[in-house]
């Protein structure tokens, strides 16, 4: 039977984080993971993450999982692949199933980082091919190049509703409708209301009666439901689809930790049954320690730092590190996490409605009702200015973990200041040179360069554009508003690429100036935009 330092279940974001960390400190470490590629999730995240540097922001999920698996091969954490983990007994006997045999291993110490799985909702069809979770519909688009579907309906606000929707008009599909029970959105608004200005309706306190079909799904009716999520006669809506995408909440993984013995409670806020454990992942039994998901469940960004804290931890536990190198690196790992675990999303204010920002500002409820800011709220908010020339207006209207925008600028047009969470300020005194860095740079897609007069009756704006084929300059369409609605013609002026940008498009389009302020995306003329 071999044995390792560490045996870590799990080559998602948090395992492969703590597989790192306890390979420089000395460790023989070894990950197992039940599927061919690994990774975990992060392949499939296409999208730009929140946060600052050091949470690896305005980096692309799959770039992050690249870097992570060359800090691993670099470090000399052994990787298995198509490995699953069946068992964890008393004294860490850790059981693996690879191929048709079953291998024992021994370990002094274990990290379960098995991440989560998602939730399902229950109607007449469910079962019907054609009904997907988001994970999967992810799977199929970012890591095998297959559509899901062409004709889809999202059930689920949240961020992993929200990214997904996005993500399925990116490669092609049409998402007909955005659907939730919940009476307001759950995900950040600035990805709602990136999903919304492409055209897509948000139906809150909706949800799904029934999928239609009889050998694959062909439509789908939702209807409005009251406080008591019971349906609301008469409220029926019909949409022809040919899949339904859920995303609706994950459940922890935690399996292994309760066949362990490990103490485990209870807990909705995060997620289900989780393990008992303190604030770095020490579970009731001594040497084994959760991380990620698996513990609560929170964004990629989280669970990587707690991978981190896991892999230290596991370090001082057999002596490769003593205790005031422990406490040190903590304080370092606790500062991080804690950035991320501020704002009107912190794991604090689960299902709370927050009514006001850090600031004392009005949140939107138009965002948080149909998933975009009214043209009327836009301008309480210290990002929107007005301003003669080329100027940054802001749209990030939520206390979130994010500042990329701030350090992107070269003339400091864009300030948070040292709160990761404060809403940003759009500063008048900065001389801004239109490079676009700030556009290309913001995770959720929500800055725009605007020149509201060019002393011809028209107006440029520059927006953040990730759809292929990409427009041609002088190519003829309409603008956008925040609603997804047609507000004028526009005309393409120029489509701008750069490696800086990351593969985020900066295109900019001309329109009449009195919309300089309310057109917001750009749709091609006979073609729709996701083509």
């Amino acid at each position: 039977m071999k044995r390792y330092d560490l045996i870590i279940v799990g080559a998602g974001p948090s395992g492969l984080s703590a597989a790192i960390e306890a390979a420089k400190k000395g460790l023989n470490v070894i990950v197992f993971d039940e599927n061919e590629k690994p990774g975990g999730q992060l392949f499939k995240q296409i999208h730009k993450f929140f946060g600052s540097k050091e949470h690896r922001a305005k980096v692309r999920g799959f770039v992050i999982g690249r870097q992570l698996l060359e800090e691993a091969a670099e470090a000399g954490v052994t990787v298995k692949l198509n490995a699953t983990v069946i068992g964890l007994y008393q004294d860490k006997e850790v059981v693996v199933k690879q191929g048709a045999g079953i291998k024992h291993y021994k370990a002094d110490s274990v990290v379960i980082a098995t991440g989560a799985a998602e939730n399902m909702v229950l109607f007449p069809g469910w079962t019907l091919p054609g009904v997907i979770g988001a994970g999967a519909a992810q799977t199929m688009m970012n890591l095998h190049g297959i559509l899901p579907g062409k004709k889809i309906l999202m059930l689920g606000s949240g961020n992993v509703g929200l990214v997904v929707s996005f993500q399925l008009m990116q490669c092609g599909c049409e998402v007909v409708a955005l659907v939730d029970a919940a009476p307001r959105v759950g995900g950040y608004g600035v990805h709602a209301s990136k999903v919304a200005r492409c055209g897509v309706p948000f139906y809150l306190s909706h949800t799904i009666v029934e999928a239609e079909g009889e050998e694959y799904v062909k439509g789908v009716t939702i209807a409005e439901v009251d406080d008591k999520f019971r349906f609301i006669p008469g409220t029926e809506k019909h949409f022809e689809v040919d899949t339904i995408c859920m995303a609706v909440g994950l459940s922890p993984m935690s399996q292994l930790l309760k066949m362990a013995g490990a103490e485990m409670t209870d807990d909705p806020r995060r997620g289900g049954q989780v393990p008992v454990c303190d604030k770095y992942g020490r579970t009731s039994i001594p040497g084994v320690f959760a991380a990620g998901d698996v513990s609560g469940i929170e964004e990629a960004s989280s669970a990587m730092i707690e991978g981190r804290m896991a892999g230290v931890i596991a370090a001082q536990f057999l002596g490769y590190i003593d205790k005031e190198e422990l406490d040190k690196e903590l304080a370092e790992l606790d500062k991080a996490l804690d950035g991320l675990r501020q704002g009107m999303f912190a794991p604090a204010n689960r299902g709370k409605l927050i009514e006001k920002t850090e600031e004392g500002i009005d949140i939107s409820s138009n965002l948080l009702k149909k998933g975009y800011v009214a043209d009327d709220e836009i301008d309480r908010f210290p990002g929107v200015t007005h301003k003669k020339g080329i100027h940054p207006v802001i749209e990030c209207t939520q206390n979130i973990p994010c500042n990329p925008c701030q350090d992107a600028c070269p003339k400091k047009c864009i300030s948070i200041g040292d709160n990761i969470t404060s809403l940003p300020i759009a500063v008048y005194e900065g001389d801004c040179i239109g490079c676009g860095m700030c556009v290309a740079s913001c995770s959720g897609q929500a800055i725009f360069l605007v020149d509201e007069d060019c002393g011809d009756g028209s107006a440029t704006i520059t927006i953040p554009y990730e759809f292929l084929p990409l427009p041609k300059e002088g190519t003829k369409g309409v603008a956008l508003g925040r609603n997804g609605h047609v507000v004028c013609e526009a005309e393409v002026v120029s489509v701008r690429s750069a490696t800086a940008f990351d593969k985020t498009h900066l295109l900019t389009m001309r329109v009449p100036k009195e919309y300089a302020m309310t057109a917001r995306f750009f749709k091609e003329a006979e073609r729709e935009v996701s083509r």
